[in-house]
């Protein structure tokens, strides 16, 4: 088994375990965590939870025969959230606070602010934030679809050095160990490439919606932002008193070096982008080696529809480069391509920005992430 270390941790618990017939919520597989969360208390260390669920802890309260509409969906997660949280907050004496999240919230700075905020307050005051995407309300291009990703920006957001995905299965196997009796365990990795990802199957259980995709994906963003990320099996008890003595007895995803600031993480990791900008070969070298802002003379083209204040890819011809937020719009970007700053007012009629990404907007991308 690996060694860890942890003070603030994210664990999320999957709609398997928190309503393993897909229907009410249970405690059958729940009560082993929640012992390790309060042994966590006495220890001084801090838990957030995400958890899946609401929609089959309330598909009992809406039962239908035939494929739930989107607002069936919406209903049996409305009721269901409820319980879910009642389930939830019996097995601690102290209190439990529902966060519920869409990926609007997460993308918005001044939200995404808020949600920090009220996290660290929360565990502050020693309640256990229970966190959950905001299925009563939130359509597809408002979600983060899953919450094994919620989780990982769950824990980049709460500052958090840790996130424990609990699954159905011991952790990364080097092929389905349900259907390859060949399959081993890998208890360790520190760099996640496609070879990885190819590893990874489609959806898990009938009840949620992340397979091992997502939580490779989860696992990848917590490691960029210096986060250590677990796959262990929540359905064994033992998986519990192994993370109590501080070992791994899943998979453990070992974070990069990680000096990020907080908004740089945002920057990176939550903002969704609107559109590509291209620039020559003089701007892709002062923005890698010389830190400097994007200016209309190095940029060469213009995809997509944007706003200003949206977030754009940056590319120099096919790499991907850099991610920031832009300061005007695709049209009127369009219309200053290569000139030069003291040329842009004239031609826009407005006074404006010399810079079309300020760098203190904009994070350079590794290449593992330019594939």
């Amino acid at each position: 088994m690996s060694n860890f270390k942890w003070k603030r941790a994210v664990i999320k618990v999957g709609s398997s375990l928190v309503s393993p017939t897909g229907e009410g919520c249970s405690a059958e597989f729940l009560l082993p965590l929640a012992q390790f969360v309060s042994a966590a208390h006495k220890q001084g260390k801090e838990v957030i939870i995400v958890s899946s669920g609401s929609v089959a802890a309330g598909r009992r309260i809406v039962p239908v025969t035939h494929t739930p509409s989107i607002a069936e969906k919406q209903a049996m997660a409305a009721i269901g959230q409820t319980q879910m949280m009642a389930n939830w907050q019996r097995f601690f004496d102290r209190p439990c606070a529902q966060i519920l999240l869409t990926y609007a919230d997460l993308k918005n700075r001044t939200r995404y602010v808020n949600i920090k905020r009220t996290l660290a307050a929360l565990l502050k005051h020693g309640a256990i934030p229970i966190v959950n995407e905001n299925d009563t309300v939130a359509v597809n291009e408002l979600k983060v679809g899953d919450n094994d990703n919620l989780a990982a920006y769950t824990a980049i957001v709460s500052g958090a050095d840790t996130l424990v995905i609990c699954s159905d299965i011991d952790g990364l196997f080097t092929a389905d160990p349900r259907k390859d009796k060949d399959a081993s365990l890998i208890p360790k990795v520190t760099q996640i490439d496609q070879a990885l990802f190819d590893l990874a199957g489609g959806a898990g259980s009938k009840v949620g919606t992340g397979g091992m995709k997502t939580k490779i994906e989860a696992a990848q963003k917590c490691m960029g932002s210096g986060i250590q990320a677990l796959i262990v099996n929540g359905r064994t008890s033992s998986t519990f008193d192994a993370l109590r003595d501080n070992e791994c007895p899943g998979t453990l995803f070992v974070p990069e070096a990680s000096d990020h600031s907080a908004r740089r993480l945002w920057l990176t990791h939550t903002l969704d982008c609107q559109g590509k900008v291209f620039v020559d070969a003089g701007a892709k070298n002062a923005l890698i080696n010389t830190g400097a802002s994007l200016l209309p003379s190095g940029v060469v083209g213009v995809e997509g529809q944007f706003e200003a204040g949206d977030a754009v890819n940056i590319f120099y011809k096919d790499d991907l480069i850099a991610k920031g937020l832009v300061l005007l719009d695709c049209q009127d970007l369009e219309r200053v391509i290569g000139l030069q700053s003291k040329q842009m007012e004239a031609t826009l009629g407005f006074s404006t920005s010399i810079e079309i990404v300020h760098r203190d907007d904009l994070v350079l991308l590794p290449k593992s992430d330019n594939d």
